[in-house]
């Protein structure tokens, strides 16, 4: 169980509604749903979902970024998840993560497995279908998101948004001196500077995912507050 889990829950019941495509630039085609992902067996089409207020404070984050870089916006790569698909993908990247370190499954010792498990939970939730212990994506108020210019580019943030590694930390590139590297670390202080002036926090180990309303959030402004007075609104959806 990580910290977060802790958290209570008390679901204020707010409805999972689509994100507007004509705001928010999106991910298209979806990698999860190109590789398969089983969002058919949930209740909404697509990962391009979040809770109601969610979305209000995101569309905030955005007039933030708008007013620094009228033309630029959000692209959100991910946000609602359901349990099936987050199943799905923690076993992907756990098969991905066994081929790129040289193994082979089939002779995979039991400690080996645990050791690579153990590294795809630093960056992928527990597919848990405990309502107590949602992945914070099965809530719908979480998201991963990267940012985009006027001609629709995507902002070099130095790392690939899922990437299992030290370089997706959101201050792997605070301390650098080389010149493109520093460039990275403020491409992703802007990211985080526009989401939290609206209200949401930061993994920490992922430059790319935000939330507001669910355990994490409510862990980490407890955190930041030294208090214990925040819960979580948002459950499992």
């Amino acid at each position: 169980m990580k910290p977060y889990q802790q958290i209570a829950i008390r679901e204020c019941g707010e409805s999972l509604i689509p994100i507007p495509r004509d705001i928010f630039a999106l991910e298209t085609p979806h990698p999860y749903q190109k590789l398969g992902a089983p969002y058919h067996l949930s209740k909404a089409d697509s990962p391009y979902y979040l809770r109601e207020g969610v979305l209000q404070q995101l569309m905030i984050a955005q007039n933030y970024l708008q007013q620094k870089y009228p033309r630029w916006k959000i692209l959100i790569f991910d946000a609602y998840r359901p349990v099936e698909v987050q199943q799905f993908m923690v076993d992907y990247n756990f098969q991905e993560t066994v081929k790129s370190q040289g193994y082979s499954l089939p002779v995979l010792s039991e400690e080996k497995k645990a050791e690579i498990l153990a590294q795809v939970y630093q960056f992928w939730a527990v597919p848990s279908h405990d309502h107590a212990t949602p992945p914070p994506h099965s809530t719908g108020a979480a998201l991963d998101i990267t940012l985009v210019d006027e001609n629709n580019q995507i902002i070099d943030m130095g790392s690939p948004i899922d990437e299992i590694s030290p370089r997706s930390y959101p201050n792997h590139f605070a301390n650098s001196c080389q010149p493109r590297e520093k460039q990275y670390h403020q491409n992703r202080e802007l990211l985080k500077e526009i989401m939290v002036e609206a209200g949401f926090q930061q993994h920490p180990n992922e430059w790319w995912h935000f939330c507001l309303g669910d355990q994490m959030w409510a862990w980490l402004q407890n955190q930041a507050t030294n208090t214990n007075q925040f819960i979580a609104h948002y459950g499992r959806y």
